[in-house]
């Protein structure tokens, strides 16, 4: 199903849900960051070896992204990523813009997006973690009702998705997105057996 819809912004783009075999279009968004903006998104200095890495875990973790394309090209990425099996675990969120479409409310287009899709997907909770420098991913959550806590260099809170969002574009999961979350919630569960029962696990 083809999500896409224009941004009623100053941008002039579209935003959509990646397909799973789109998803290497992150990684080349990721790897097009700038360092300080790839220090604010991953939190310290990272080299593109990692970031590779990274990427390809998304294509195979279930993660979820919603991009922004101007030109046919991703500049921007809302990522969600699926809970493990702790009881405690929340489904967490990412987000990254080029420089070159900041200040036209592509990230709070985002950050609408994919929190709608999480409430669709039935979360009613989501964990947002962010370098302490990062100010403009502090505002951000901050608008959509994060409470943030400051530790060891970094911000992390949660988002209550039981709570209004604040008037904006909204967006629906498709069934795409929650085939995709059901895959990541297996593996998730499929990993924690072979921990269990695999080589070396318990008896």
């Amino acid at each position: 199903m083809n999500d896409a819809t224009p941004v009623e912004t100053a941008a002039r783009g579209t935003v959509r849900t990646l397909s799973t075999k789109e998803l290497p279009l992150l990684r080349e968004h990721l790897l097009r960051l700038d360092p300080a903006s790839r220090h604010d998104r991953f939190n310290g200095f990272i080299d593109s070896g990692f970031i590779v890495r990274y990427a390809a875990k998304c294509v195979s973790d279930g993660t979820i992204v919603v991009a922004y394309f101007e030109d046919g090209v991703v500049r921007g990425a809302a990522e969600l990523h699926q809970p493990d099996l702790s009881p405690v675990s929340l489904p967490e969120i990412a987000f990254s813009v080029e420089a070159c479409v900041r200040r036209k409310g592509v990230g709070s287009l985002l950050f609408s997006r994919l929190i709608e899709k999480a409430r669709a997907l039935n979360y009613q909770k989501l964990r947002i973690t962010t370098g302490a420098q990062n100010e403009a991913m502090r505002a951000l959550a901050h608008k959509f009702g994060a409470n943030l806590t400051f530790r060891h260099g970094e911000s992390t809170g949660s988002i209550d998705l039981r709570k209004p969002t604040p008037a904006g574009t909204e967006a629906t999961a498709t069934p795409v997105d929650a085939m995709r979350a059901l895959m990541g919630i297996n593996r998730a569960w499929w990993t924690a057996v072979m921990k269990m029962y695999g080589p070396g696990g318990a008896t």
